[in-house]
């Protein structure tokens, strides 16, 4: 596993591979490649023993040019500001991949959640939406969940914003519970895209994905959504990990007992009936398809060399450097890139604001046929522009389809001062 990888500079070298066949002039592409703001600030917030605490937290606003920002926000330690440079660039391009009319966005908070209590949380997050407050709106900057964060630090920034503005903007955030206006099918979306992604590989490749073998890396909101639709779908979830270790067994694991054992005990491993595992080792296993869900970087060169699976779909950001994708294109391992496998949670936080503009809800039904739709459009036009360009790899082409879309938009828009 890789933890020196800049992530920021991996973004930019995947908008350099795409450049070179999007044509647009080097000063756009260029644009393309930095964030147009980010906010940097000192959060200080108190203590349940009445002592203060100041923590660093971070927003990006990467590029507007097909609509408000759009990203989440993550509580985790390993926040910085080149990682949160990344994630909102990543979201741009994202967005776009999909046709979700939105820029991209991303913030974070480095703490790690767990050395907090719930009040504490919700000083902090308070705090830091009362400094995004002139950033954020409903045709601005809309955020959204991510690591470590869910419903509950949602609905407290709505809240926030809401009472500081004096006025009622639902879809000023989204990923929120459903009675602030939240939509159903946004929890699972993610983990369903990657699903849908899935499948829709399989189909491409000619394979049959029932009875197909699969090992998810990360067993989080994404990870166990997306192995339980998996199981749904016929195929055979034999390994999961989580950041404490993981458990296998080649004759398949029901992934929604194993959620529950997660939730009873704090960790995958320890499962009935299963072989230990690392990461690694779970990275490394010979099955049909690996699907990362953790976080970037998980995947370096070195490991790319004995990766085992045939397909790769990736649920998390930036599981793999450039450079495993090098090792990768060479092996013939093919890889669903993040900014269309995960795009089903910001493509139902869309359905989410035009439901909140609209005041009035879709059905579940309706939000999973959406979905599907925009991800398996997604899928044909990347497929469609991999076959058709001299380039290596599907991720190279889904940043050609968005780069291309971006600078469409630019273009149309025209630059003044």
């Amino acid at each position: 596993m890789s933890s020196e990888a800049n992530p920021f500079e991996s973004l930019r070298e995947q908008v350099d591979d795409a450049a070179a066949v999007v044509d647009a002039d080097s000063g756009v592409i260029e644009r393309l490649k930095k964030p147009e703001r980010v906010l940097e600030t000192n959060l200080t917030f108190e203590r349940d023993d009445g002592s203060l605490e100041t923590v660093r937290a971070y927003r990006s606003q990467f590029n507007g040019d097909r609509g408000p920002y759009k990203g989440g926000i993550r509580y985790h330690p390993g926040v910085t500001r080149d990682e949160v440079k990344a994630l909102s660039g990543w979201m741009a391009y994202k967005c776009a991949v999909v046709d979700v009319p939105y820029g991209g966005g991303k913030g974070g908070i480095a703490i790690d959640p767990a050395d907090y209590s719930e009040s504490e949380l919700e000083r902090l997050t308070r705090a830091f939406a009362t400094e995004l407050r002139p950033l954020i709106g409903e045709d601005r900057d809309i955020p959204a969940p991510d690591v470590n964060t869910g419903q509950r630090e949602m609905n407290w920034i709505k809240d926030t914003y809401e009472t500081l503005e004096n006025t009622t903007a639902p879809g000023v955030i989204t990923g929120k519970a459903l009675d602030s206006g939240g939509s159903e099918g946004r929890v699972e979306a993610t983990g369903r895209s990657v699903a849908l992604s899935a499948r829709e590989a399989f189909d491409w490749l000619d394979r049959d994905l029932a009875g197909a073998t699969v090992a998810v890396q990360g067993y989080g909101n994404a990870g166990s959504i997306a192995a339980a639709l998996l199981d749904d779908l016929g195929a055979s979830v034999v390994a999961v990990s989580d950041s404490s270790g993981g458990v296998h067994d080649p004759d398949g694991l029901d992934p929604r007992d194993v959620k529950s054992h997660k939730a009873e005990t704090g960790s995958v491993s320890g499962y009935a009936g299963t072989d230990a595992l690392t990461n690694d080792e779970l990275l490394t296993l010979d099955v049909d398809c690996l699907v990362p869900a953790a976080l970037e970087n998980a995947v370096d060169a070195d490991l790319a060399a004995d990766v085992g699976a045939d397909l790769i779909v990736e649920a998390a950001n930036g599981p793999l450097t450039p450079d495993a994708d090098d090792v990768l294109a060479e092996r013939d391992v093919h890889v669903v890139p993040d900014i269309l496998a995960n795009a089903g949670g910001v493509t139902v936080s869309y359905f989410e604001w035009v439901q909140n503009r609209q005041r009035f809800s879709w059905t579940e039904e309706r939000v999973n046929e959406e979905l599907e739709r925009v991800i398996t459009d997604a899928f044909d036009t990347l497929v469609d522009t991999y076959e058709s360009n001299e380039v290596p790899n599907l991720r190279t082409a889904a940043y050609v389809v968005g780069t291309g879309r971006i600078v469409d938009a630019y273009d149309q828009a025209g630059n003044w001062p």
